[in-house]
């Protein structure tokens, strides 16, 4: 009886053992949808982190010294390059304007007479004045005409400074909140500044490059894989998701590489006419370098490992091959590959569960929607059927029609 029973275990075991396979040959091969790939021209994107500066910026400091006696503008106002914004007490500054109003008048004075005296010694040369005489003459002439340009200059140094009692913008921009009140006393080229003005419109963005990736489009565009564009272009998006809407121009590009961060910094200026991006802000930017040939992979068809190798199953023959690719950034949901795929090839884009290596598949057609989601592929449009005639005979379909 032991006997029996162990015999019969093993039959049990052997069948269970070759019921899978049995199973496995029953079962139909899986269904998988494929896209034919195809090499196309593709817009070389780089997204870089970036951070919005301000392209001018003025801190406001007074040219002369003296009681603040006004303060001329509103806080967070839009200013124009040369709209007041403070005023010191010009008390001191008009009255050395008139001191030196004064010098210039007597200097002008001193001018005429000497220009008298020595037209008359010249006339008077030879029957009442000797030439030591004329040449003194001069010499007193050309003294009062030095002293003339020294009090015109002293009476225009004067006037600069009775103008810089008003304190203007130098440049177009956002007014911060006065660091002063009136009566306060200030100093010419103080340390602190009476206020600041921030040019927001247009704003640029520094983005940062790393610099291998920067030596890697140099080679692309080297090697003719990459197409450069004449201008280089950006759009950005915001700390919210948010795309914005205008689009940038290069205003410098890099020429060093930051030693703590390996980055290459490059400036792209933006318009901001709604003030949205404020110096500081961090973006992320998308910079248009060209167009190279390359296959586009849509990124759900694809898997990455723990060390970052990028893989997709090609279907060869009816059966799954799993590829190894080399990506060069994303577009629009899928990735940009260089290479690991070949033209004509079928990648396999749904039905990817349980799939392995070498596994008998039947490929069914499928295309992506607008939004990225696998559709069936619409089957062809056939030619459209003969209608009979009146007397039943069935005409073809390209015949022209009869009157």
């Amino acid at each position: 009886m032991p006997q029996i029973r162990h015999s019969l275990h093993l039959a049990a075991y052997a069948l269970l053992a070759l019921a899978p396979a049995a199973i496995a040959q029953d079962m139909p091969p899986k269904q998988v949808g494929v896209v034919e790939m195809t090499r196309q021209a593709v817009p070389r994107l780089v997204t870089l982190p970036g951070r919005a500066v301000s392209g001018a910026e003025a801190a406001i400091r007074p040219r002369v010294g003296g009681i603040v006696t006004d303060i001329l503008y509103q806080p967070g106002t839009a200013l124009k390059q040369g709209d007041p914004m403070f005023r010191i007490d010009a008390t001191t500054y008009e009255a050395n304007l008139s001191a030196a109003e004064a010098q210039v008048a007597s200097a002008s004075a001193a001018v005429t007479q000497a220009e008298s005296a020595h037209r008359r010694a010249q006339q008077l040369m030879g029957s009442g004045s000797t030439q030591a005489q004329v040449e003194a003459a001069l010499a007193t002439l050309d003294q009062a005409r030095a002293s003339l340009q020294s009090a015109e200059a002293s009476r225009r140094l004067a006037q600069a400074e009775l103008d810089w009692t008003t304190v203007s913008s130098p440049i177009d921009g956002m007014a911060s909140v006065a660091n002063v009140s009136v009566g306060d006393l200030v100093t010419a080229g103080q340390a602190d500044a009476l206020a600041t003005v921030t040019r927001l419109d247009p704003i640029e963005v520094d983005m940062y490059e790393p610099s291998a990736r920067m030596l890697a489009v140099i080679d692309e565009a080297t090697e003719g894989r990459l197409q450069m564009n004449d201008k280089l272009q950006a759009t950005l998006t915001l700390e919210t998701g948010q795309t914005y809407e205008v689009t940038g121009e290069l205003v410098a590009p890099g020429f060093s590489v930051s030693t703590s961060t390996g980055a290459v910094d490059t400036r792209f200026r933006f318009d901001n006419p709604r003030n949205l991006l404020l110096p500081g802000m961090f973006v992320r930017g998308q910079v248009d370098m060209g167009t190279m040939q390359a296959f586009l992979v849509s990124q759900s068809a694809t898997s990455r490992d723990r060390i970052g190798t990028l893989t997709a199953w090609v279907i060869r023959d009816g059966k799954a091959v799993q590829r190894e690719l080399t990506d060069a950034g994303t577009w629009q949901h899928h990735w940009i590959v260089t290479d690991g795929l070949e033209e004509g090839d079928l990648l396999a884009v749904d039905g990817l569960s349980g799939l392995t290596e070498g596994a008998e598949v039947v490929t069914v057609p499928v295309t992506f929607d607008e939004d990225g989601v696998v559709r069936d592929q619409p089957p062809a449009e056939s030619a459209p059927e003969a209608a009979p005639d009146a007397a039943g005979e069935t005409a073809p379909a390209d015949s022209p029609a009869t009157e």
